[in-house]
């Protein structure tokens, strides 16, 4: 049990929020977390950037929130270049794809009329991030985010490094520079996710999303998730687990890019490009749509 806790437990109400007001920041994460110490310099570095204190608190001391080196260990082993997208041109996968679109006839529609973006291209993404949401991702995105974001730590980048195959570690002055990236990189998507499920009224500790801690059926990080992600069924809230609202939200990131009606196939395809840096990706993403196109 870590120290605010241990304390929220001896002393309530208004002394508890007196404690938070004449404690310093640096005492606010002084002791280790029930899972250790790996997150306190990270609690006091989001406290610092202005979030409260009580409820950094609740997150990091969730029993569910752990730093996590087997997942992460997947951001330095990953190859783009070893994924098989053609999966998804099968006949089963474009039939799949066809009934997709046609379950959600209405909602692609208006996607594509409020937001001038082709539903096929929508379908395709929607198809290869996700299998049309059948394919989500299990790993708690906190805790991926959150283990990136205190890789400035030494010791921590060492678990990491021990976590990754032998066969399959990089160089270490590679490693130790995608570190570097990775890190600040989590931090910047760890506050954006704290800010979107606040926002949204959703507990962090509850969504679940890919290794690299993209979520729901879009496959948004929480970055776009908190900027770019829109309403499609206008029930007043966003979630991207839900068809309408990913729909809409992928319509709308694409337009945020430059996708317009009627631009060259050049530019669809770097549009497309700012979804995931790879051609093979996109080049995959226009074929399925073609034949979604030729019907």
């Amino acid at each position: 049990m870590g120290f605010l806790h241990r304390l929220c437990t001896l002393f309530s109400g208004c002394f508890f929020i007196l404690f938070f007001i004449s404690c310093p920041i640096s005492t606010a994460f002084a002791q280790p977390t029930a899972k250790g110490s790996e997150f306190e310099a990270l609690g006091r570095r989001l406290i610092k950037d202005g979030f409260a204190p009580e409820k950094i608190q609740d997150i990091l001391a969730n029993d569910t929130v752990f730093f996590n080196p087997d997942g992460v260990s997947m951001f330095f082993v990953h190859s783009e270049s070893s994924l098989n997208y053609d999966q998804f041109l099968s006949k089963t996968s474009i039939a799949k794809a066809f009934q997709y679109m046609e379950e959600h006839q209405e909602t692609l529609d208006r996607a594509q009329k409020t937001h001038g973006v082709d539903k096929t291209v929508i379908t395709a993404i929607l198809l290869v991030e996700t299998r049309l949401g059948t394919f989500l991702g299990k790993r708690t995105v906190i805790n991926t985010l959150a283990t990136m974001a205190a890789l400035t730590d030494e010791t921590l980048q060492e678990r990491i490094w021990k976590a990754i195959p032998e066969p399959k570690k990089p160089k270490r002055e590679t490693f130790l520079k995608k570190v570097a990236q990775r890190s600040k990189w989590g931090y910047e998507e760890l506050k954006a996710l704290i800010k979107y499920t606040e926002r949204e009224n959703i507990a962090p500790e509850t969504i679940q999303g890919s290794y690299a801690g993209a979520m729901g059926i879009s496959q948004f990080m929480p970055s776009n998730a908190l900027t770019l992600a829109m309403d499609g069924n206008n029930d007043g809230r966003i979630d991207l687990f839900d068809h309408s609202d990913a729909i809409f939200s992928v319509a709308n990131y694409l337009k945020h890019h430059g996708w317009a009606p009627g631009i060259s196939r050049q530019r669809q395809h770097e549009v497309l490009f700012r979804y995931n840096h790879s051609n093979y990706y996109v080049d995959t993403l226009m074929k399925i749509s073609d034949r979604l196109k030729e019907g």
